[in-house]
C-alpha cells in the first residue's frame, strides 16, 4: 500500500510538472509569479512589518504607565515590625499591595521626535520592499529577453545547419558521380558537424538561460518553461520617439521608491538628532499611586490579629507627585549623542544625493544607448538583408562549382553573424525602451 501511494505521487507530480512546463508564460505572467513566490522578497516584508510595529509602539509611549505589585514577606526571629516600625523577636508574615501610574509631562519632545522618526522609516522600508519588487522584475524581465534571444541563437543555428546538410549531400552525390573529390566531402562534413555543434551550444546556453528564469521565479517542480514568441511585435513598435534626460530625470526622481526611501531616512536623521537634543533638557513626570498591607503583628486590644479585610482598608494609603530631572553631567554622552547624531543626518542626506546622482547618469546612459539603438536597429536589418543576398548568391555558385566550400563557409558565418547582432540589437533596443518607460513613470510591469 505504501508502495502505490509512492508511485501515485511521483506520478501525480510528474504530470503536474509536465503541465507546468508545458504552460506558455507571457512577460507579465513571469513577473506576477515571481512576485508572490520570492523568498527574499518575504525578508523585506518581515523587516517593514517590524518597522511599523516600532512606529506603533512609539505612538503607545504616550500613553500613562500602569504597574501593580503584590508581596508575601516572612520574617523570622529579632525583625522589625512594618506597622509599628519598631523590632519584635517573633515570626510573623506580612501583605503589601500597590497599583501606580506615572506619565511624562516633558521629555525635551524626544517621544514627539521618536514618533515622526519611526515613522519615516516605517514609510521608507515601505519604499524599499517597492524598491525591491521592481528590481526582481527587472531581472525576470533580462531572463525572459535571454530566452528569446538563445531561442532566436538556437533558430539561426538551425537553419545554418540544414544548408550545411543539403550541402553535404549535394557534395556527397557529385562524389559518387565523380564530379568532385573525396577532399571535398570532408570539408563539406567538417562544415556540418560545425554547424552541429553550434547547434548543441546555443541549446545548452538557452537551456542555462531558461534555468535563470526558473529561478529567480521560484518555479518548483520543472526545469523546463516555455514563454510566449512575440519580440517581432513587440520591437515593430520601437519607433523614433525624443528622449530627454532632465525631463525622464524629473519624473523618475517623483516616484521612484529607492530615491524616496532616501529620502524618508534623511528625514528620519534629522528627527534622531532633535531626540538626541532632547536629552539635554530637563525632564517632568507626574505620578499617582495607592497601596496597603495586611501584617499579622497587627492586633486589637485583645492580642488578637485584626482581620485581613479591616488591614485592607485601613492600611489604604495614596500619594501623588511630580519628579524633576535635570541633567548636568553624564561624561559629555548626552551631547556625544547629538554629534553622532548629527553626522548620521549628514550621511543620509549625502546617501540621498549619491542616489540622485546615480539616477540621474543611469537616465543619461540609457537615453544615449536609445538613440544610438535606433541607428543600429536600421543598419543592423540593412546589413542582414545584404548578407542574405550574398549568402544565397554564394549558395548557387557554390551548387555550381564557381566557388569552394571555405568561401561558402565565409559567406554562411557572414549571414548568421548579422542575423546574431539583429537579433541582438532588437532585445537591446526592447530593453532599453522598457526601461525608459519605467522611468518614465509608465505601467512596464503590474506591481501594486
Amino acid at each position: 500500500m505504501n508502495q502505490k501511494f509512492k508511485i501515485a505521487t511521483f506520478l501525480i507530480c510528474s504530470i503536474w510538472g509536465s503541465i507546468i512546463a508545458q504552460e506558455t508564460w507571457t512577460l507579465d505572467e513571469c513577473v506576477t509569479y515571481a512576485l508572490e513566490h520570492n523568498l527574499q522578497l518575504n525578508d523585506f516584508e518581515y523587516t517593514n512589518k517590524g518597522n511599523r510595529e516600532t512606529y506603533r509602539q512609539s505612538v503607545r509611549n504616550l500613553l500613562p504607565s500602569v504597574n501593580a505589585s503584590s508581596s508575601y514577606l516572612i520574617s523570622y526571629g529579632r525583625a522589625e515590625d512594618p506597622n509599628t516600625g519598631t523590632f519584635v523577636n517573633q515570626d510573623f508574615y506580612s501583605n503589601n499591595y500597590s497599583l501606580e501610574s506615572s506619565i511624562d509631562l516633558f521629555q525635551g519632545f524626544q517621544k514627539i521626535n521618536s514618533i515622526k522618526a519611526s515613522k519615516f522609516l516605517f514609510k521608507a522600508t515601505q519604499e524599499e520592499v517597492l524598491q525591491q519588487k521592481y528590481l526582481l522584475a527587472f531581472r525576470v524581465m533580462q531572463a525572459f529577453y535571454d530566452i528569446q534571444f538563445f531561442e532566436g541563437l538556437v533558430e539561426i543555428s538551425k537553419e545554418q545547419l540544414i544548408v550545411s546538410q543539403s550541402n553535404y549531400n549535394l557534395v556527397e552525390k557529385q562524389v559518387e558521380l565523380g564530379l568532385k573529390a573525396g577532399a571535398d566531402l570532408y570539408e563539406a562534413e567538417s562544415l556540418l558537424l560545425t554547424d552541429k555543434l553550434n547547434v548543441t551550444q546555443s541549446n545548452n546556453q538557452l537551456a542555462s538561460a531558461k534555468l535563470t528564469l526558473i529561478q529567480e521565479m521560484n518555479l518548483e517542480n520543472t526545469s523546463e518553461i516555455a514563454i510566449q514568441k512575440d519580440l517581432q511585435e513587440e520591437v515593430s513598435n520601437f519607433e523614433s520617439e525624443e528622449m530627454k534626460s532632465d525631463s525622464i530625470y524629473t519624473e523618475a526622481r517623483a516616484f521612484l521608491p529607492m530615491i524616496k526611501a532616501q529620502e524618508f531616512r534623511a528625514k528620519a536623521a534629522k528627527k534622531q538628532v532633535a531626540v538626541s537634543r532632547g536629552r539635554l533638557y530637563p525632564s517632568l513626570s507626574f505620578f499617582a499611586g495607592i497601596g496597603t498591607g495586611y501584617f499579622e503583628t497587627t492586633r486589637d486590644t485583645l492580642g488578637n490579629t485584626l482581620p485581613f479585610r479591616e488591614q485592607f482598608r485601613d492600611n489604604t494609603s495614596q500619594y501623588i507627585g511630580v519628579n524633576l530631572n535635570v541633567p548636568i553631567s553624564n561624561g559629555w554622552s548626552a551631547r556625544s549623542r547629538v554629534k553622532q547624531s548629527k553626522i548620521e543626518k549628514l550621511r543620509a542626506e549625502n546617501n540621498l544625493k549619491t542616489q540622485e546622482q546615480e539616477l540621474f547618469q543611469a537616465i543619461q546612459q540609457l537615453v544615449q544607448d536609445y538613440n544610438s539603438l535606433e541607428v543600429e536597429l536600421v543598419q543592423s536589418n540593412q546589413k542582414m538583408e545584404a548578407q542574405n543576398l550574398a549568402f544565397t548568391i554564394a549558395q548557387k555558385r557554390y551548387e555550381k562549382g564557381l566557388i569552394n566550400a571555405l568561401e561558402l563557409f565565409t559567406a554562411k558565418n557572414l549571414y548568421a553573424s548579422a542575423q546574431n547582432e539583429n537579433l541582438q540589437v532588437k532585445l537591446r533596443a526592447e530593453i532599453n525602451k522598457s526601461t525608459l518607460d519605467f522611468y518614465r513613470g509608465l505601467p512596464v510591469f503590474n506591481i501594486n
